[in-house]
């Protein structure tokens, strides 16, 4: 339509949801208004989706309010709608208009047009989003041409190897999509660098780990690339370095707002963050008075919120200043049982400005996340969890203060935990069970992050996941050296802290060098090998949890031995200069460390003294000790392994197994993998961090206080643990029904008889129509006497270790 050459009361630039609603109900009011789009059609972002995508209308509990129409459909189908209703309510749009600056004040903005006359405007609502400043893979080769950052439709690739990096929403949709027509035969793989899909809605979700169970797509988790090259693309995996082909790669790894655009009119930003929004009102206003943001720059990606801010905005605009956002209902009702008789703002900036993580969200931003969030209260002396109770989600507090209860034996010895703090992240990143008794200390308001919602905070508000990663870092050391450290000994080695990621077999520490930092293991394990007549002789293995490198930084000497990873891991590194001060702040701390120092000089030493003759015995120490890093040892907590020599096959560790879970046993003797004298069978490593637990949709999976993974009733058969093991140990099966007794079937033959019950007689006495739960080592958790396997072995063969001790029944096989 025609725009008036005279000031409008309101410009919009962008038409993405958030704009085509802002300018329809401007029309709707009667406002001057002009709608400033790019392209020369509508929603460039919806426009630019696949062909055929089905776009959801998520939240689902969300009212919509807008003058234009939205269901979830095809892209197709909503964009002719859209196009139809903003015709019929006259709203007025400048097509093949690009923004090249906004200069003036409010009551007279100036919009220049690249090549076409300017628009005054008394108002600017910026609707841009952020697709037009995608992340580029900034890694070697990440400038070849078979790299693309949009798929406009899938139809048109065939027989491709192709992979997709990125796991949100966009990543999926198009693996999704490349992947549904069998004919194309496309051969798609998508990358995950974590094991959990924090970024994407649970409905995607759910159809990839379908195509995954199908085989039409692989998924890769814990994986990045590292190299791209013609035709092949190299991943950086949990286990190492990997080579796939690689044909065609859709990169769907984010993009970041136009800051400098946005910038240069004179709005501000919440940090300095790449990621970071654009400090916002809660009416949308910027720094910029006169200037507004919604949608996307503003933080909120879904559609349906998008089209409430558009609409909220105008309002806003338009005198009504009492309006309150859609999510008011929902938030009401979250606050109702809290102390004070609040309004939802009043609570809304208590929780913003009081808990550390939440500082730099914007009032938009944490109506979201509270809409996943629960919120609690709670008296003095009121437990908010107890030791041993399994639970994933994290927890900050808005008000008032907690105390950790650190001896089970004293429930009055305690730490405190101040307003602001978070607590619970153990269980958010260990998945373990709760460690300590936390209880109010005083009249306590906590937000409860569910496990979903705190992993999605991290990921994408850089500087709530900086705070949890310094909490979890000060925590550590202060649990590691513990001689009655305090947080402010510990604040420069935590202020000083950098987090570093490292491939399986990547070097931390080489032998010989002269570095002087020092290491905690955050995640994986490492192994230590020292160098012997020109070959790496294996000394130790290192569980998360341990540190090392502390020998140079004492005594100033150079490595005595090479630190590597046995997986892919993640490590802290520390100055060793403030270790130093540490140490000689606190004699008491020193005295551990030197203790720690002596029984690796011993280790050293033992080695050196029997170099001449170590031989083929030293070899086969160490190609033992490397067979069961390679088979999972590098990351189980409890492992069983069969000692060759002693096992005569008589099969009573399955059976004793079988008859202590209902009839199904958890492992497989005969499978696996065996090595000099060793055999891993098919059993649960335990691991320290399970990949089983990364996709639970009902959080089934826990981990129990000695650390076994165990399987609750809640599972729904759905099989992500199963998908997600990389050894196997997993199974799906149905409940089988009860048997006779031991005495009935020697006297009279009923039932399958002791151990695992064959196929045939569990599906001919099973209930019509039982459903298949996952089935998995739970180390006999809750059963008097300990892991049934190795109680029922006659000969001792079958044994359970933590990986700590695992390595020594190696030295007995070989080097003693």
């Amino acid at each position: 339509m025609a725009i008036s050459p005279d000031r409008v009361q309101v410009a919009i630039v962008g038409s993405g949801p958030a704009g085509l609603s802002a300018a329809a109900h401007a029309a709707h009011l009667g406002m001057t208004h002009v709608l400033i789009e790019k392209t020369d059609h509508l929603s460039d972002t919806i426009f630019k989706y696949q062909k055929g995508k089905h776009v959801m209308a998520t939240p689902s509990n969300l009212v919509l309010r807008a003058d234009l129409d939205f269901d979830a459909g095809s892209r197709e189908t909503i964009l002719d709608i859209w196009d139809r209703q903003i015709e019929e309510n006259k709203v007025s749009v400048r097509y093949n208009a690009e923004v090249a600056a906004i200069t003036g004040e409010k009551g007279n903005f100036t919009i220049e047009i690249k090549g076409s006359e300017p628009i005054l405007a008394e108002n600017v609502v910026l609707a841009i989003g952020t697709q037009g400043n995608p992340n580029l893979l900034r890694i070697p080769g990440g400038d070849l041409p078979h790299i693309q950052y949009q798929l406009d439709d899938p139809g048109e690739y065939f027989d491709e190897h192709i992979t997709v990096i990125g796991s949100g929403d966009a990543g999926i949709e198009n693996a999704l999509g490349l992947a549904a027509d069998a004919a194309q035969r496309n051969r798609v793989t998508i990358l995950n660098r974590g094991d959990s899909f924090a970024r994407a809605k649970g409905a995607n979700v759910k159809l990839l780990e379908e195509a995954e169970a199908d085989g039409r797509i692989s998924v890769r988790r814990e994986t990045s690339p590292s190299e791209v090259r013609v035709g092949e693309l190299v991943l950086d995996t949990r286990d190492g370095e990997e080579v796939i082909r690689c044909d065609r790669i859709i990169a769907r790894t984010g993009s970041k707002p136009p800051r400098a655009f946005v910038e240069a009119i004179g709005v501000a930003f919440s940090s300095e963050e790449r990621d970071a929004f654009p400090s916002l009102t809660p009416t949308f206003e910027t720094t910029k008075d006169g200037i507004f943001v919604i949608g996307a720059l503003a933080g909120y990606p879904l559609i349906k919120h998008c089209m409430n801010q558009g609409y909220d905005v105008v309002e806003f605009l338009n005198g009504n200043v009492d309006l309150k956002p859609a999510d008011q209902p929902i938030l009401e009702e979250k606050f109702a049982g809290l102390p004070g008789r609040r309004s939802v703002e009043d609570w809304l900036e208590v929780i913003g400005s009081n808990v550390s993580i939440f500082k730099e969200l914007s009032p938009l931003q944490l109506r979201e996340l509270m809409l996943d969030s629960r919120v609690h209260s709670y008296a003095p002396g009121e437990v908010v969890f107890t030791r041993n109770e399994p639970g994933s989600s994290m927890f900050a507090i808005a008000q008032g203060s907690v105390a950790v209860e650190v001896n089970p034996a004293d429930p009055s010895i305690t730490v405190p935990i101040e307003e602001g703090s978070i607590f619970g992240e153990v269980g958010l990143i260990s998945g373990r069970r709760r460690g300590a008794t936390i209880r109010a200390a005083e009249p306590l308001v906590a937000v409860e992050l569910s496990r979903t919602a705190a992993l999605k905070l991290i990921a994408t508000v850089p500087s709530a996941g900086r705070v949890v990663n310094q909490i979890s870092i000060e925590r550590q050391l202060l649990q590691m050296f513990g001689s009655g450290l305090t947080r402010e000994d510990v604040a420069p080695l935590v202020e000083a802290a950098e987090v570093v990621d490292v491939r399986a077999g990547q070097k931390v520490v080489e032998e010989g060098a002269d570095d002087k930092d020092i290491y905690v293991i955050r995640r994986g394990s490492m192994i230590v090998e020292k160098d012997i007549g020109g070959k790496p002789i294996f000394l130790s293995y290192l569980p998360a949890g341990s540190y090392f490198g502390e020998m140079a930084v004492i005594d100033g000497s150079k490595r005595s031995a090479t630190v590597k990873a046995a997986i892919k891991s993640q490590v802290v590194r520390f100055p060793g200069e403030l270790f130093n001060a540490l140490l000689d702040a606190r004699p008491r701390v020193r005295e551990r460390a030197l203790a720690d120092m002596a029984g690796r000089r011993e280790t050293n030493a033992f080695v050196e003294a029997r170099k001449d003759s170590f031989g083929s015995a030293a070899d086969m120490y160490s190609e033992t000790a490397q067979f069961l890093i390679d088979n999972g040892l590098g990351e189980a907590t409890d492992v069983l392994l069969i000692d060759e020599t002693l096992c005569v096959g008589c099969d009573n560790c399955e059976k004793a197994c079988a008859d202590s879970h209902e009839g199904l046993s958890r492992l497989d003797r005969e499978a696996g993998r065996t090595y000099a004298h060793l055999h891993v069978p098919t059993s649960c490593r335990h691991c320290e961090h399970p990949h089983c637990m990364a996709d639970c949709p009902p959080n089934a999976i826990k981990r129990g206080p000695d650390g076994e993974v165990f399987i609750d009733d809640t599972c729904i058969g759905c099989g992500n643990c199963q998908r997600n093991c990389p050894y196997g140990v997993i199974r799906m099966d149905a409940k089988p029904p009860k048997k006779p007794g031991l005495l009935s079937w020697l006297l009279f033959g009923a039932g399958p008889g002791p151990g695992e019950a064959s196929y045939d007689w569990r599906k001919k006495h099973a209930p019509a129509g039982q459903a298949k739960l996952a089935i998995k080592c739970d180390m006999c958790l809750g059963i008097d006497g300990g892991p049934a396997c190795v109680r029922a072995c006659p000969t001792g063969a079958a044994i359970r270790v933590a990986p700590e001790k695992f390595l020594s029944v190696t030295k007995e096989g070989g080097l003693d």
